[in-house]
């Protein structure tokens, strides 16, 4: 009979544990696990801020007590696991009465992480990484009306929006140019206006010295002044829990995170980890990367409850798809963002679109604001970002499937999605970054970054309708509507040897407008994203 013991529960272990009793109903399995709850939703825990989910109990997944029942699992809370001696195969283990070892064939480490502590008086802000984050956050919430959140990752935003709804005062500080660093500042730029909408004060590039509290309340140094809260909530980002494995032999990074190979095994016998405590590899680059979300480590945990079963599952890497709402609007990227692939030198096109949810004539089809990059050599997919009100999770889940199929970019034009009015458009979104794709690669069109535009300073031609024009446009641009391009080509026959780069609102226009400037014999290239990316850049 083995013996199995998981240090952590939450996302990885628990899926572990799960999966082994489904594997081996003889297994002895034990799940140590130093908070008070052992599987819960701690994605959901701004919403149980918020009122959205109401009953706190609904973010519990599994307790002692349910795990015993329904896979005879011993679950021990309030245990910590505070050292590792793997020549002896054991763990040494601290609750609230005693220290004491406890044995193991098999040893699953699913640690998880714990907030970056950043300020000297860290203890008297407040977290929300765990159950017992959000009671003391909900506590100082009672009689507090000024917040300050210091982080524009995926809490930060949603703490925020969750602090609306219960009319708080809510400011945001974030240190670097923008929120969200995995979207690009396009793509982000309407998550901040969103923010602003809603009366969050947004403080962008914010430098906290310091944060001082006296008589109860909290004062933040920024930059050169001073600003007074009723509380303060760190979110900006968190670190490996990690040190019980500094002095065990096991692999660490120069940050911390366990390093396992392709069967989520660590350098020592019979030692696998998994979940936000690890650094594994990223599908795409082939790279080792650190990529902290709930669906991986779920599946992290099943793979390795196979492979201790002896299934011999491999873990292929993430592509960090994630999907993030904001008031009206939702947000999601997979894949790789502008910012890492010109890091890694690739060679890579962008594709900029402005599709709709639905098929315009059926009501309330909603604008989506996306971007795809793919590989010129291999023309596979490489990323993908999206946001808009509706449809934002169909579309990025499907191009998050593409990639992990290997599918090239041009496979994207031959997919066969579900299609009524009130779903999608006959040509899906997705089809068209296929057919764009396919126009690029067959020499057909031509694109140009805006900043390129204007730094080439060609000939911008906006092929939109007088009014549009007439309520902004692209400085220095000359404007001919697209249907009086024909008729109107004597006002562009001057510039027949110079390249002419066109745009319109969201490009279908340009396109044709290319098309016939080509046909015609002029140099021209058709400006990504149109005037929607200029306004958003």
């Amino acid at each position: 009979m083995k013996k199995i013991i998981i240090v952590g529960g939450v996302a990885g272990g628990a899926s572990a544990a799960a999966r082994l009793r489904r594997l081996d109903e003889e297994a002895k399995i034990i799940i140590f696990e130093k908070s008070a709850y052992v599987s819960y939703a701690n994605c959901g825990l701004p919403y149980n801020v918020g009122g959205v989910i109401n009953d706190e109990d609904d973010l519990l997944i599994q307790n002692p007590q349910s795990f015993y029942d329904r896979f005879r699992i011993d679950v021990r809370i309030n245990s910590e696991v505070i050292a590792l001696d793997s020549q002896n195969k054991k763990v040494k283990i601290k609750n609230e009465d005693d220290t004491y070892d406890e044995s193991y064939d098999y040893l699953i480490l699913a640690p998880g992480s714990k907030a970056r502590k950043m300020y000297e008086n860290e203890d008297k802000l407040g977290h929300l990484k765990t159950v017992e984050d959000l009671h003391q956050v909900k506590k100082h919430l009672e009689n507090a009306k000024r917040i300050a959140i210091i982080g524009g990752g995926f809490i930060g935003i949603e703490l925020a929006e969750n602090l609306i709804k219960i009319q708080k005062e809510v400011s945001i500080f974030e240190y670097a140019d923008h929120i969200m660093p995995n979207l690009d500042d396009d793509i982000v730029y309407y998550l901040e206006r969103e923010l602003r909408r809603n009366n969050i004060d947004l403080r962008l590039k914010a430098r906290i010295s310091n944060i001082e509290i006296k008589d109860d309340k909290y004062i933040i140094h920024l930059n050169d002044e001073m600003q007074e809260f009723d509380y303060v909530i760190v979110a900006a980002g968190v670190m490996p829990n990690t040190e019980f494995l500094e002095s065990s032999g096991i692999a660490l990074n120069e940050r911390g995170f366990i390093i396992t190979d392709e069967y989520l095994r660590t350098n020592l016998d019979n030692v696998y980890a998994c979940g936000d405590a690890i650094i594994n590899k990223n599908y795409i680059t082939g790279n080792s990367d650190v990529i902290a979300l709930a669906g991986p480590a779920n599946r992290q945990g099943r793979i390795i409850a196979d492979n201790i079963y002896g299934l011999k599952n491999k873990y292929d890497g993430s592509i960090g798809t994630s999907i993030i709402k904001l008031f009206s609007l939702s947000a999601a990227s997979t894949g790789l963002n502008t910012k890492r692939l010109d890091a890694m030198k690739y060679d890579y096109e962008t594709i900029r679109v402005h599709p709709y949810s639905h098929a315009t004539y059926y009501p309330n089809a909603k604008i989506m604001h996306a971007k795809l990059f793919y590989d010129l050599k291999t023309l596979k997919i490489l990323g993908f970002q999206a946001v808009g009100k509706d449809g934002i999770d169909k579309f990025t889940d499907v191009i998050a499937t593409a990639i992990k199929l290997n599918a090239k970019v041009t496979d994207l034009s031959r997919l066969e999605l579900a299609y009524a009015p009130s779903y999608l458009s006959a040509k899906s979104p997705a089809n068209y970054l296929g057919f764009i794709a396919e126009n690029i690669i067959n020499g057909l069109e031509e694109f140009v970054s805006v900043d390129e535009a204007l730094k080439d300073g060609n000939i911008i031609l906006d092929v939109r309708d007088e009014d549009e024009y007439a309520l902004g446009h692209i400085e220095n641009s000359i404007n001919i509507p697209v249907d009086e391009l024909r008729d109107r080509l004597d006002k562009l026959s001057r510039y027949q040897d110079s390249i002419i780069d066109v745009y319109c609102e969201v490009g279908i226009r340009a396109h044709i407008a290319a098309r016939i400037l080509k046909a015609k014999g002029y140099k021209v290239r058709n400006i990504s994203g149109a005037y929607l990316s200029y306004k958003a850049q």
